[in-house]
């Protein structure tokens, strides 16, 4: 899938909706091409499109989609930064020759890439499958064949019906499976040593929760400054002081709009977080739209049964800001640590919240706020 895209020009395609402020749809447009370009695709072109609400047909408008077509030799595939049905997707390749990309579908193809474990590899597969299933409609007459035959009862099948009785049963398999590899990772918390406390970090997708991991356990975790790098658990022993130690672990990142069923096949990455005594919730403090990711993130951990666990807010990339933001935010959220987890600046500070939460300090999971803006 990568090495495809990296031959394919793409344009993205974004809706504005009446209810989307400016901000948050300029900052979900860049994400989109930050993803594309992760993905191996050279972004050549976006059309964007202020309408009371999508189209049936095309998702864009006619107009739109006209104006696309006549881009078609620009390009090599279409990149919607939103869910489109089966029938607009189809309708919008036929109409403008085109292929036609989903964000989830382009998070999935980074996801694929990076998965190193069996069970991160079956979990993409698993997030995959879904998706194929409209995708083989339309793709010719070889769908609408019917096997039959001598000593077959009836007609026989559609092959579009076998195609999804495959889809089906694939999806089934890999449960089985993942239920087995999540045994056997229960198993191995059970022989860590009794008493042993855990730490999971946590966040939205490069907020430098791979550095912050390295930076505190000196170990060799990949970190780049580009989404979805990690995908796989990482775990490390971390000294915190005289008889207390440990064991942290680094979860992949999470991204708005982001489908239910895309975290259901992730659940499993996150058993080891389930499961701590405390959550380091790493923040972009110089993402123009922090407030939103925060929020995500912290919704995300509410969905994946996470809410009740203690959580240390860590502003992270505070080198990259102004004072006044730092002083803004220490009003906003008393409590949280700031620091720089590439330049190491407030590393002993998190290091001492981090005893503090786990020695004696009340706990206080992910809260509903009512005016968190900053």
């Amino acid at each position: 899938m990568i090495g495809e895209a990296l031959r394919n020009r793409a344009i993205l395609c974004a809706v504005r909706l009446p209810h989307v402020e400016q901000e948050e749809f300029e900052c979900s447009l860049a994400e989109l091409e930050e993803l594309s370009a992760t993905a191996g695709f050279v972004v050549v072109g976006t059309v964007v499109q202020n309408r009371p609400s999508v189209d049936v047909t095309f998702y864009l408008g006619r107009g739109k989609i006209d104006e696309v077509a006549g881009r078609s030799d620009e390009a090599d595939v279409l990149i919607f930064n939103h869910e489109l049905s089966p029938s607009q997707g189809r309708n919008v390749e036929k109409a403008t020759g085109l292929n036609v990309r989903t964000r989830t579908e382009v998070i999935l193809d980074i996801f694929a890439v990076h998965a190193r474990t069996r069970a991160a590899r079956l979990q993409v597969d698993m997030a995959q499958l879904p998706s194929a299933t409209p995708r083989i409609f339309g793709k010719g007459i070889e769908m609408s064949r019917i096997e039959g035959g001598i000593h077959m009862k009836g007609p026989g099948e559609q092959q579009l019906e076998l195609d999804r009785r495959r889809i089906r049963k694939r999806i089934s398999d890999i449960r089985e499976e993942l239920e087995v590899l999540s045994v056997e990772r229960d198993n191995q918390r059970k022989r860590r040593v009794r008493g042993e406390k855990k730490i999971a970090i946590v966040g939205y997708t490069n907020s430098g929760k791979s550095t912050l991991i390295h930076r505190l356990t000196k170990s060799a975790v990949t970190a780049q400054n580009k989404l979805f790098v990690t995908l796989d658990t990482t775990t490390r022993t971390l000294w915190l002081g005289e008889g207390l130690n440990a064991v942290v672990t680094d979860t992949v990142g999470f991204i708005r709009d982001i489908p239910h069923g895309l975290i259901e096949s992730f659940r499993s990455t996150f058993e080891d977080a389930l499961t701590s005594d405390l959550l380091i919730h790493v923040v972009d403090l110089s993402a123009k739209d922090r407030d939103t990711k925060r929020s995500v993130a912290e919704e995300t951990v509410r969905e994946m049964g996470g809410g009740d666990i203690p959580v240390v807010l860590c502003f992270n990339k505070a080198d990259l800001v102004e004072e006044q933001v730092i002083r803004s935010c220490e009003l906003t959220f008393p409590g949280a640590v700031f620091i720089s987890a590439k330049e190491g600046s407030g590393i002993d500070a998190l290091r001492e919240t981090l005893r503090n939460r786990l020695g004696w300090e009340p706990a206080h999971g992910f809260e509903e706020k009512t005016d968190d803006r900053i």
